[in-house]
């Protein structure tokens, strides 16, 4: 069996799935995407190549591997894209929450059935069909689940609202020991500089006490100003709109001391270095072409 423990973002990784970009099917039609981003560079004939997202995939792979950690992968499915196995579930404490994703997203989710069936039938949980919940949206801190939301009115018409305030109730009756605090996030269908996909693409907490946050992504200025008084002026990283483009804030931490970023991040690795961190970096820009970085791309389920 798989005993799952994950409290926050930033204890020490033991186990992890990391998506795979094998078999990742042709560039896919624009009615088909999921995010404005990917549209960009399908028109731009920019959109990454198969074999460039492997390779970036198995730098990560090489860093775990470095560290001591457990990597499984999704079971590969012909043309499909299964890099972001951050969308299709997510751990919370020692349970593992199946997300009710976009339903052309579904088959991602059995690739990973067979993790799923090592898990303790008490601590699989899957949400009630009107609760949409994405793992990017839900980011750990301790005490806190802070979660990324959307309750515009025109929440059917965003492909981007991934979570709806129906599963942040929910996740509140799962876990009635921890505070919840839900953030109302910046949706664009077509415009990527004004769109935080997920939460995790406008905040991330590293280390013990300090994160990276981009204030456009959040909706309500008042929400952004809780998480800089709570975590300190001092210890936030603010990025710019296109750094939050180039998913600035969608590192990947290993422990509170190591942090997976990529190596064209230049202004944000000076930072982390200067602030005591070890930063691995790796090549990852191809794949963030597709609006997901190095947390979208990975599923923690055991933490220290």
């Amino acid at each position: 069996m798989l005993k799952l423990n994950v409290q926050n973002e930033t204890s020490r990784l033991r186990a992890v799935v990391l998506g795979t970009a094998v078999n990742n099917g042709p560039i896919p039609e624009i009615k088909d995407c999921y995010d404005p981003k990917s549209i960009e560079h399908i028109k731009a004939g920019t959109y990454p190549e198969e074999a460039d997202m492997v390779r970036e995939m198995e730098e990560v792979a090489a860093v775990f591997k470095k560290y001591d950690v457990t990597v499984y992968r999704p079971e590969v499915i012909n043309n499909c894209n299964q890099i972001f196995t951050r969308d299709i579930a997510f751990v919370i404490e020692d349970k593992i929450i199946k997300s009710n994703i976009l339903p052309n997203r579904e088959a991602e989710v059995s690739a990973i059935q067979y993790l799923w069936d090592k898990v303790a039938p008490e601590n699989r949980i899957i949400l009630p069909e009107e609760c949409h919940a994405e793992g990017g949206d839900v980011i750990l801190w301790d005490d806190y689940i802070f979660i990324g939301t959307y309750s515009g009115a025109d929440y059917p018409d965003l492909i981007t609202a991934r979570t709806n305030l129906d599963a942040v109730i929910a996740i509140q009756e799962l876990f009635p020991n921890k505070i919840v605090k839900a953030f109302e996030l910046r949706k664009s269908n077509t415009n990527a500089k004004e769109n935080a996909l997920h939460l995790d693409c406008c905040f991330q907490p590293i280390g013990t006490d300090k994160a990276i946050i981009h204030k456009n992504g959040f909706l309500v200025e008042s929400e952004y100003e809780w998480l800089v008084d709570y975590f300190g002026s001092e210890n936030v990283f603010e990025i710019t709109k296109d750094e939050m483009y180039d998913m600035n804030s969608n590192v990947f931490s290993i422990s509170e001391e190591v942090i997976i970023s990529e190596k064209n991040f230049t202004r944000l690795n000076t930072w982390l270095r200067q602030n005591g961190f070890t930063v691995e970096e790796v090549a990852y820009a191809e794949i963030s072409k597709q609006e997901g970085l190095l947390r979208c791309s990975t599923l923690p389920l055991i933490r220290d």
